[in-house]
């Protein structure tokens, strides 16, 4: 069974939509670890549009949970990696100007800058995923300049419209995932998965790791956020 990584920064949107204290992602976490979940997964974005800093640290010295950082393999952010040392990063690709990731890293196409940041990452002692589409070739770039883990962007899979389409992303992420484990790496999965449709990828035997937030944190508005994920473990824990 995959373990579950709980995306708080929606927390931290509602929050900055006021520019308020409130909603705290830390006291989020908190919660999340009630529930049982094994992670807590947050994005420092560039333009710093929900996670802050102060987020980052007071996270690392207070949850007891794994602390997986997404980031951009930029310069400025790696270095508060590095001081900060995450239990985990996973590098995605990031622009102003869209709402959410879009997409996964053209590892092929940025061997150069992503291998230093591994380098970097891990030369402290940081383990370092790479979010990818399904993709072969991006999974053997992965390899090649020594990443640990690929995060399989399961977008197009949740955006199907029609059962057919779904089943074609699904054996796409299916294929993906068993090269990725035959490369030698670790193997997550995250975007766009919901109550609705996590079951599928959850069969899947190479995934050892999902990361999901919006749809947690969706339904976290309803009925709290520790009943909200306990519904999400309920679903990716059942053989």
């Amino acid at each position: 069974m995959p373990r579950l990584g709980v995306n708080i920064d929606h927390v931290a949107t509602l929050r900055e939509a006021r520019k308020t204290n409130e909603p705290d992602p830390v006291m989020a976490a908190g919660l999340v670890e009630l529930a049982g979940a094994e992670q807590i997964t947050i994005h420092l974005r560039e333009d710093r549009r929900h996670i802050q800093d102060r987020d980052l640290r007071l996270l690392k010295g207070t949850t007891r949970l794994l602390l997986n950082l997404e980031m951009a393999a930029a310069e400025q952010v790696v270095e508060i990696a590095v001081q900060v040392k995450p239990d985990s990063v996973t590098l995605v690709p990031e622009r102003r100007e869209e709402l959410t990731t879009e997409g996964g890293l053209d590892v092929v196409g940025s061997e150069k800058n992503i291998a230093q940041t591994i380098v970097r990452l891990h030369s402290d002692g940081i383990p370092v995923s790479l979010f990818i589409g399904p993709d072969i070739k991006q999974a053997k770039a992965a390899t090649k300049i020594g990443a640990d883990a690929i995060e399989i962007h399961t977008g197009e899979y949740a955006n199907a419209v029609t059962p057919e389409q779904a089943s074609r992303e699904l054996e796409r992420i299916r294929s993906i995932a068993a090269a990725g484990a035959k490369l030698g790496l670790h193997v997550h999965a995250g975007h766009g998965l919901t109550y609705q449709n996590v079951r599928p990828i959850v069969d899947i035997r190479e995934i050892e790791e999902l990361n999901i937030g919006h749809s947690i944190i969706a339904r976290a508005v309803m009925v709290g956020l520790e009943q909200a994920v306990r519904d999400m473990l309920a679903l990716v824990r059942t053989t």
